[in-house]
């Protein structure tokens, strides 16, 4: 792939039932949605999983979904059509990171140590060291850099909730994102050696219930309450002026609060209680100090948008760095921090940047309003 002028990601709005908005989603963007379906699809075939493997494997976490929510089903099935691919296609972009792991245990592949992993450097910051009066949260996304040409923005018009928007991968239901309520998330990869023990929701799910939610206790217990299969760091705020990350293990959470009116977190466990129970299994070298130059470049005094983005482009450490340029890996693919995103959740707006480490032109998305183009960061 090419990192010179990379495009905005697409701008997708959608609505009406469950169905009806899977289908205007998978019309939309079905060359992005079969780029992500080969992304993952491609690594079962890589492990050796015939069809009828693979559908079993599906299926089983299909079950799941359905059992958290009918809804979710109806939704992929729309897209499904939409896209013309099959519903088990779908599934698989949903509940990816659940159905690789277990494909890999079952084959008995692990994971090398430098293959790409789902990484990324998240911020909050309350309203009393915000410049604008308003919270502002925001993160890098590091994973594979093909995903700079499959993410999308997805605006998603309910009757039964309220209207969110979400960075995500084409063909997924959420990942990071904030709703007209002004409650945000961004997730971050973390690793225990409880992982992969028990059956749970898939993380994508969690997240877009997560955005559903009229109210932040609610978005909270969606977070707290709900069992996963694997680890996983999970940021929330709301526009109200609050915000709090949990380390999560697939059974118990580990809530970090914020300090002096921050929050920052990178790829491995610093909850002391979570220290004290169990074992960080993913130790990323670069994790140890990218949360620490975050906090560094920050500084003591108030912050504005801009000097979150100026910390997140931070290049210490170079290439693994908070922001990170593509790079390739043991196994021949290429990983990188793939989007950077801050949002306003009072305003409604998420201002996204693809390859930042490659490129500083951002796109303004919002709840209300058509994207727009932003003058090119400061350097």
């Amino acid at each position: 792939m090419t990192t010179a002028n990379p495009q905005p990601f697409p701008f997708v709005a959608v609505s009406g039932t469950p169905f009806e908005r899977g289908l205007q989603y998978g019309k939309a963007v079905p060359d992005r949605i079969k780029r992500s379906i080969g992304l993952y699809g491609g690594t079962l075939d890589e492990l050796g999983f015939d069809p009828q493997e693979k559908a079993r494997l599906i299926g089983a976490f299909a079950s799941e979904i359905a059992a958290f929510g009918a809804h979710y089903l109806d939704e992929m099935r729309g897209i499904a059509e939409g896209a013309g691919v099959s519903l088990d296609d779908i599934v698989l972009v949903n509940a990816r990171t659940e159905v690789v792991a277990q494909a890999r245990r079952e084959k008995n592949r692990p994971e090398a140590e430098d293959d790409a992993v789902d990484g990324c450097t998240g911020a909050i910051i309350l309203q009393e060291r915000s410049s604008t009066g308003r919270l502002i949260h925001g993160m890098n996304w590091d994973w594979r850099a093909e995903c700079a040409e499959t993410a999308i923005v997805l605006r998603v018009s309910r009757e039964d909730g309220p209207d969110f928007m979400t960075f995500v991968e084409a063909g997924a239901l959420a990942r990071c994102g904030m709703n007209d309520a002004g409650i945000a998330i961004t997730a971050n990869y973390l690793e225990s050696e409880r992982d992969y023990k028990q059956s749970g929701i898939p993380l994508v799910l969690i997240r877009r219930k997560v955005l559903e939610q009229r109210h932040f206790a609610m978005a909270v217990r969606a977070v707290a309450a709900t069992p996963k299969a694997c680890s996983n760091n999970m940021m929330l705020s709301t526009a109200e002026g609050f915000g709090i990350d949990f380390e999560c293990a697939p059974d118990e959470v580990f809530p970090i609060y914020p300090t002096d009116g921050l929050i920052v977190h990178a790829n491995h466990w610093v909850s002391p209680v979570a220290l004290a129970k169990l074992k960080d299994a993913g130790l990323l070298g670069d994790s140890f100090y990218r949360d620490w130059r975050v906090q560094k470049l920050l500084g003591n005094g108030k912050i504005s948008p801009d000097d979150l983005k100026a910390a997140f482009f931070d290049d210490f450490a170079a290439p693994f760095a908070v922001c990170r340029p593509v790079l390739p890996n043991s196994a021949g693919d290429l990983s990188a921090t793939v989007a950077m995103i801050i949002m306003d959740t009072t305003t409604g707006t998420m201002d996204v940047a693809p390859l930042p480490a490659h490129c500083r032109d951002f796109t303004r998305y919002s709840l209300k309003d058509a994207p727009v183009s932003l003058a090119k960061a400061a350097e």
